[in-house]
C-alpha cells in the first residue's frame, strides 16, 4: 500500500484546473452576479477572458489556506496582487481586489470546508482537508495512468 497523496505531492497548476472543474460541478458553490464584469485587482484594466475564472481563483484561494493555516485576506491579496503600469512613470506592485477574495472564503466557510483562526486569517478544517486531498489524490492516479 503507498502513501496517501495530498495536495503538496501534486504540481499546483494540476491540481487547481481539477479542483476548479470540480467546483463548477457543485451546485451548492455559487458565482456572483458581478463576476462577469470585475477586475481582479487595481492594476487590471479589464475583466478577465476566461469565463470560469471565478472557479479557478476560488480552487487557488483555497490551496493557499490548504499550504498555509492562518493566512489572511491581506497576504492574499498581496499573493493575487500584480504590476500596474502607469505609462512613462515606473511601474508599481499593487494588490489584487480584496471583495472577490472574500467572497470566495465566505463560500468556502459555508461549505464547511474553511473556518476562521483564533489568531487572524483562515484555517482549512477536516473535511475541506479531505475534500482537497481526495481531488489531489485523483489527479494524481489520472497522471499515473497515462
Amino acid at each position: 500500500m503507498g502513501r496517501a497523496v495530498t495536495v503538496r505531492d501534486i504540481k499546483p497548476q494540476d491540481f487547481i484546473v481539477a479542483y476548479a472543474a470540480h467546483l463548477k460541478t457543485k451546485d451548492n458553490f455559487e458565482v456572483p452576479k458581478w463576476a462577469d464584469i470585475v477586475k481582479t485587482g487595481i492594476g487590471k484594466e479589464l475583466a478577465p477572458y476566461d469565463p470560469d475564472w471565478y472557479y479557478t481563483r476560488a480552487a487557488a484561494v483555497l490551496r493557499q489556506i490548504y499550504l498555509k493555516q492562518g493566512i489572511g485576506v491581506g497576504a492574499l491579496r498581496r499573493i493575487y496582487g500584480g504590476s500596474k503600469r502607469r505609462g512613462v512613470e515606473r511601474s508599481t506592485t499593487v494588490k489584487g481586489a480584496g471583495g472577490c477574495i472574500r467572497h470566495v472564503l465566505i463560500q468556502f466557510e459555508n461549505l464547511k470546508y474553511v473556518t476562521k483562526d483564533s489568531n487572524g486569517g483562515r484555517k482549512i478544517t477536516k473535511e475541506g482537508q479531505t475534500a482537497l486531498d481526495q481531488i489531489a489524490a485523483s489527479v494524481a492516479n489520472a497522471e499515473a495512468d497515462e
